[in-house]
């Protein structure tokens, strides 16, 4: 739909069909009441009997059957057009609500859509030096408009054909039609259960007007904005909600928490044990501190202005159960060429987002200058419960275990939600996130393109082929820095042969010096804890360049984020 085609909606004409289904529909009810208390009801009362008797009081059954049948599909219709009225006024307020920003901002809408303003600085019109940005978030706004009433017009089409269809071939006159149309209209607004797929919620939600998403999103923002299978604008508005409502209950906590419990040593002691109500109001305030953190972080980042080298984030899935989840997209999924899903491994959490996020903006420029002709969306994955220590909980592959069926779903619904031609779709795993990502691959196969591992203690196999993923698709990256060559194997004995261990006699220097089962690479058969280290030749994937010192948080930097980069532009 074009931008003056939705301006210049007559949404008059829209009610005055809406009311005149509704009165034909009202008018016919009463009808068929007056038919059925002065014909139907009348004979049934008569004594009139014998084998006519039978065939007309059946006839007339069937008769009125069909005429509540007819009934119940005007009610629908009228239903239908209501919903037309509503979904195109709420996508022509957000397109007026557009030319009104931008008229304040010296910008003008043309009718095709596009944008101009002044650039003259001496003139008294000139927009300032900001225009670019704001036409360019402008633009995204204008888009989702007009895309809302895209589908609305087709949805709403789509459903008033089927009641024409009905009419013109008479099943509208069956009762089992008719109640299944109105089951149909009645259930529409219902979630899919757990079981869906995310194909399954894609098409439910499709089904769905601008109106009705709206509706659900208002009314089930935390269901909506943590469904795989929810486009990304719907998952993103519904969470901006859900994060607001938390960040003003969690600070509501934080402030009648109050003051830190004083400690005191009875006379004579020189240590104490740190009493239950220390120990647990500690444990809150931390808790709720760096919860607040993390959702003002992603506020923050929501609310930044546009730019080209800042584009528009995505809240795709938030809560703050457990140490918190998120899911933070810079640029929108569903529209770009490439997509990458980054999982940051131990210590991640709802309060460690910032910096994740600041890596996704580095993907999405790396990716633009490995190709600028094409468009990437670097999505924060922290959707699962992250080990929050080196030891025990790093050493447990249990955290692993407990993602998979999350990113795996996560990542269904990224390839069920994208409109047109596929992207390019890349999954990127960090230190215990890089197991997280391989357990996923090993046990349920992920809808990606390539795998990047950067600092992986393992990631489940020790072969790149029982990953999923055609080999030479996936790629990792360790620094002769990077601690992570501490992360032995449970048995390192297990892999000596002849006395000789399989790892080689070398001794790399730095944290290797203390660890000869470490700090080969390529060159070496080294295994880490949870499988082959995937950044040396034998596993068979191919290894990305890291600059000297690279150690385990550098990674986005130098020549390993060029090589991601190209990578996630598929090059």
């Amino acid at each position: 739909m074009e931008t003056k085609t939705l301006y210049d909606v007559n949404l008059n004409n829209l009610l005055t069909a809406r009311f005149a289904y509704e009165s034909l529909a009202s008018a016919f009810a009463k009808h068929i009441e007056a038919w059925q208390t002065t014909v139907v009801d009348r004979l049934e009362r008569s004594r009139w009997t014998g084998s006519t008797a039978d065939q007309v009081h059946g006839d007339l059954r069937v008769f009125a059957a069909k005429l509540k049948a007819a009934d119940q599909e005007l009610v629908l219709v009228g239903s239908a057009l209501a919903e037309a009225h509503r979904s195109i006024a709420l996508a022509q307020s957000k397109l007026i609500q557009v030319m009104d920003d931008a008229k304040a901002a010296g910008i003008t809408v043309k009718p095709d859509g596009s944008m101009s303003w002044n650039n003259d600085r001496d003139s008294s019109s000139f927009a300032g030096p900001g225009a670019a940005n704001k036409a360019e978030a402008l633009s995204l706004r204008l888009r989702d408009a007009l895309s809302e009433a895209d589908h609305a017009d087709q949805e709403i089409s789509r459903r008033l054909r089927h009641f024409v269809d009905n009419a013109t071939s008479g099943t509208g006159l069956d009762g089992a039609t008719a109640e299944a149309d109105r089951k149909a209209n009645q259930g529409r607004l219902d979630i899919p259960d757990a079981k869906a797929t995310p194909e399954q919620v894609k098409a439910w939600w499709n089904g769905l007007t601008p109106g009705e998403q709206e509706q659900l999103i208002q009314n089930h923002p935390e269901e909506i904005g943590n469904r795989d299978g929810i486009p990304a604008v719907g998952r993103d508005e519904a969470n901006r909600l859900t994060l607001k409502r938390e960040h003003d209950r969690l600070q509501d906590e934080f402030d009648k928490l109050g003051d830190e419990p004083v400690e005191r040593l009875m006379p004579g002691e020189v240590v104490y044990a740190e009493s239950l109500e220390h120990k647990q109001w500690r444990e809150k305030h931390a808790d709720l501190e760096e919860k607040l953190k993390g959702i003002n972080a992603i506020q923050g980042r929501l609310d930044d202005t546009v730019t080209a080298d800042h584009p528009k984030s995505y809240l795709l899935a938030f809560d703050t159960e457990g140490k918190g989840h998120a899911a933070v997209a810079i640029n929108n999924p569903d529209t770009a060429d490439n997509v990458v899903t980054y999982v940051p491994g131990t210590g991640a959490r709802l309060g460690s987002i910032p910096g994740d996020i600041g890596r996704s903006d580095s993907m999405v420029g790396a990716a633009r200058s490995a190709d600028s002709t094409k468009t990437t969306s670097s999505i924060t994955w922290v959707g699962y419960d992250a080990p929050q220590n080196i030891f025990p909980q790093a050493a447990d592959d249990s955290y692993a275990d407990g993602a998979r069926d999350k990113l795996h779903s996560f990542e269904t619904g990224l390839r069920a939600t994208h409109e047109g031609q596929p992207s390019h779709n890349t999954i990127l795993g960090h230190s215990y996130g890089s197991t997280t990502v391989g357990y996923a691959l090993r046990d349920k196969g992920l809808p990606v393109d390539d795998v990047i591992f950067v600092g992986s203690p393992g990631v489940g196999v020790d072969n790149a082929k029982d990953l999923h993923v055609d080999p030479n698709h996936v790629y990792a990256g360790r620094g002769d820095a990077d601690a992570i060559e501490w992360a032995l194997p449970e048995n390192p004995a297990n892999y000596v042969r002849d006395g000789v261990s399989e790892f080689g006699t070398k001794i790399s220097n730095g944290f290797g010096a203390l660890n000869p089962y470490s700090g080969f690479h390529s060159e070496a058969d080294n295994h880490l804890a949870f499988g082959r280290d995937p950044a040396n030749g034998h596993f068979g994937g191919r290894e990305i360049p890291t600059d000297p010192g690279t150690e385990h948080s550098d990674y986005w930097q130098g020549a390993s984020l060029d090589a991601m980069g190209n990578i996630i532009a598929g090059k």
